[in-house]
């Protein structure tokens, strides 16, 4: 069931935002959005990732809205979105038909062209769509991740336990959706509380009880998808753009006690997808860096889409 009021919702971002369900490539999406844009400030898609909804961005918001246009949705299948039936081909979540997602919400607003900062899942909304969009991302800033297929080719014993979760959610339904169901509170606080974070600290209360509220049957089914998806369809759209690059300008901060910073190398894993040289550092954080340090995070991200 959606919430109809979203007060409770808007208590986390300052005043000016509107949370509302639109229309968007066949589904209805639920998005947090400016609502007073100005010429003066260029719009800025902020893409959440698993297992989050766009409240992850509430403590960056205020600091970004003095430059930007935020728009801030839950992607296909999380928090109040849509969330289809996964087929067997799991295409209702491949990366492909979530940036379509995005771009056509973006467009229901007004903006053709924009930039773009992507989460761990939202980030590789973002990368897709960046490469079938290119008109459209200005730039492009993605957050704790390298490339899935740069990700699943180096897998090793030290990547698998970290990241048990790719290998777990991509089991055929309905495994891992009635093994999460017998306790998703618990898988939900274990994984926020994982991967460098240091417990739930990091996290409001108020953004904690929504993720809960957000993480019931038909999410954790559409998540399982979207990992699917990542596992089969995505790859295969992948390896079929392996010879494309992305055209934009690109910058990728990560946490400095997370997985990715242990067992990879973003700058010179996003430098083989991109055109341009690409920029970026590591943050003195875990994982989850929106909601670890909002204010270098904030800051990182004026300079570089300035």
């Amino acid at each position: 069931m959606y919430r109809r009021d979203t007060a409770a919702m808007l208590e986390l971002f300052p005043r000016g935002f509107r949370v509302e369900r639109r229309p968007a490539n066949g589904i209805v999406m639920n998005v947090c959005y400016d609502a007073a844009p100005a010429p003066a400030r260029p719009p800025l898609l902020l893409l959440h990732g698993f297992p989050q909804t766009h409240a992850m961005w509430h403590k960056v918001a205020e600091r970004l809205l003095r430059r930007f246009t935020l728009v801030m949705p839950d992607l296909r299948g999380y928090g109040d979105s849509d969330k289809p039936e996964g087929p067997p081909d799991h295409s209702a979540y491949s990366k492909r038909t979530m940036a379509l997602d995005v771009l056509t919400l973006m467009r229901s607003l007004g903006h053709e062209q924009f930039f773009v900062c992507g989460h761990d899942r939202g980030g590789r909304v973002a990368h897709r769509l960046a490469l079938d969009h290119p008109q459209a991302v200005r730039k492009l800033a993605l957050l704790d991740i390298s490339p899935t297929a740069t990700m699943y080719e180096r897998t090793t014993m030290e990547f698998a336990r970290a990241y048990y979760h790719w290998f777990f959610l991509i089991q055929p339904a309905p495994l891992p959706e009635t093994l999460i169901g017998a306790a998703p509170s618990f898988y939900l606080r274990t994984k926020l509380g994982g991967w460098g974070s240091e417990g739930l600290a990091p996290f409001d209360p108020r953004a904690l009880a929504e993720y809960e509220r957000c993480f019931d049957k038909p999410a954790v089914h559409a998540m399982c998808e979207d990992y699917r998806a990542a596992a089969t369809i995505d790859l295969a759209h992948d390896r079929a753009d392996s010879a494309r690059r992305i055209d934009c300008r690109t910058h990728v901060l990560w946490g400095e006690r997370g997985v990715v910073n242990r067992l990879f190398t973003p700058l010179q894993d996003w430098q083989t997808k991109c055109t341009h040289e690409v920029t970026g550092r590591a943050l003195p954080t875990g994982h989850y860096i929106a909601e670890e340090a909002p204010e270098l995070l904030a800051a990182d991200l004026e300079a570089f889409f300035a």
